[in-house]
């Protein structure tokens, strides 16, 4: 597992089914020791020392129910696998860009997935948790059993103890209109194309969902000729709508300037992580994002510049386009939901560590002060020593509440994976 980051527990504990799990944390709770959980490894917080760290890889069940539209999964599934098991019944999850990604911790941080304009937050679907809290008792939470845990556990990640499995609903999905379409950053203006980008997205449904990249790709073998030590501009697209629909929608995005490749087309849902390209492997990664009100294209633009050839270590941009069912209430603790975008910056870690990327982020998400609503969990990696702006007050205060009733001596501290 690579991760950027050294994390140096006093003990491991892998996990086999959820009594494992209330014996490690009953242990870590006798004997004073901290938990984490790791699931993944494929977005880690920073770095970590001491305590019992959990490992529950190996509790990946996932069981659809075709019937109910829904799928239970253990801790350590993953979205791959349940793409896969609710494909032959023309359902789908509501997964992210990557496979590889862990359902759990995912769902735990919200889960913004590529479909989140028409259906929502992963969070928002979820019908059940299983949980062991910080007493060693294992609880079956729903909304009507413990409408306040089961609100503080979605969207508070893994502060409030640890997630042996989840029942979520699937939505039905078979297929879809996606692709990504890939300037050359050199040959056309990139803040020209976020100006277009940002102006298509206004009249929008909301049966599509989108986001911008901008990314220089390092110079190395493994990469194809189209990406290998270019700066390329990408807006990638995924719609429910016809094909037809989907064509005349996307149409103006053709028109800001050639591209490199175009790959949009219709396709079956399984083939979905391929709008994205991710790699199916974690990478070493410093990474935090802004939740916005509004996009200020000026700003962002400068942000592209920041980022782009002339930075002196790789970074990598992304937009994504918000509202549309991301706005509605939900029972849950996910916070920002008046939000119209996101905006992340990714940082590569080589052994210079995290200060040269963090000066950059600091400047980057300066210049967004004014539209800045706060943080979002789920794409917080290597930051972890700041917690500030990931909840609004109001949301804070209620998880404080949850935080001294089910884990009074702070036993869960160490979010591990969280992606």
């Amino acid at each position: 597992m690579q991760t950027g980051f050294v994390t140096r527990p006093a003990l491991v504990f892998g996990a086999e089914s959820a009594d494992d799990v209330v014996a490690a944390v009953s242990y870590a709770a006798g004997a004073g020791l901290p938990v984490g959980v790791q699931a993944t490894g494929h977005g880690v917080p920073g770095p970590s020392k001491g305590g019992l760290l959990i490992n529950t890889r190996r509790m990946d069940s996932v069981r659809v129910d075709p019937e109910a539209r829904t799928v239970t999964v253990g801790a350590g599934a993953r979205w791959g696998q349940v793409a896969e098991a609710a494909a032959p019944h023309g359902l789908a999850p509501l997964n992210g860009t990557a496979p590889s990604v862990g359902v759990v911790s995912y769902t735990l941080g919200g889960g913004l997935g590529i479909l989140g304009r028409e259906f929502g937050y992963a969070a928002d679907h979820v019908r059940s948790v299983d949980v062991v809290t910080a007493d060693g008792v294992l609880r079956h939470v729903t909304r009507d059993s413990d409408p306040e845990l089961f609100w503080g556990l979605l969207g508070g990640g893994a502060n409030l103890g640890v997630v042996t499995g989840l029942e979520i609903g699937l939505v039905p999905v078979a297929r879809l209109y996606g692709g990504a379409l890939t300037f050359d950053g050199t040959v056309v203006d990139p803040a020209a194309v976020l100006r277009g980008y940002e102006e298509w997205t206004r009249t929008l449904p909301d049966e599509l969902t989108s986001s911008l990249a901008a990314l220089v790709y390092p110079d190395l073998p493994q990469l194809p000729p189209h990406l290998k030590g270019r700066y390329l501009v990408l807006i990638r697209v995924a719609f429910t709508g016809s094909q037809d629909e989907g064509e005349r929608l996307v149409a103006p995005l053709r028109e800001l300037g050639p591209t490199v490749s175009d790959t949009l087309r219709e396709m079956p849902y399984a083939e979905s992580p391929t709008i994205h390209g991710d790699p199916d492997f974690p990478h070493a990664f410093y990474g935090d994002n802004a939740v916005l009100s509004s996009l200020d294209v000026a700003a962002a633009g400068k942000i592209l510049a920041l980022a782009g050839p002339r930075a002196a270590s790789m970074h990598i941009l992304q937009v994504n386009h918000l509202g549309g069912a991301l706005a509605r209430p939900a029972p849950n603790a996910v916070p920002y939901r008046e939000a119209g975008w996101l905006i992340r910056l990714l940082s590569p870690l080589d052994e210079a560590g995290v200060e040269v990327p963090r000066k950059v982020h600091a400047e980057a998400f300066g210049l967004l002060a004014p539209q800045i609503l706060g943080r979002s969990l789920n794409f917080v990696f290597g930051g972890n020593d700041r917690t500030e702006g990931l909840y609004d007050p109001e949301t804070l205060k209620r998880l404080a509440a949850l935080k001294a009733t089910y884990d009074p001596a702070n036993l869960f501290r160490n979010n591990y994976d969280i992606g």
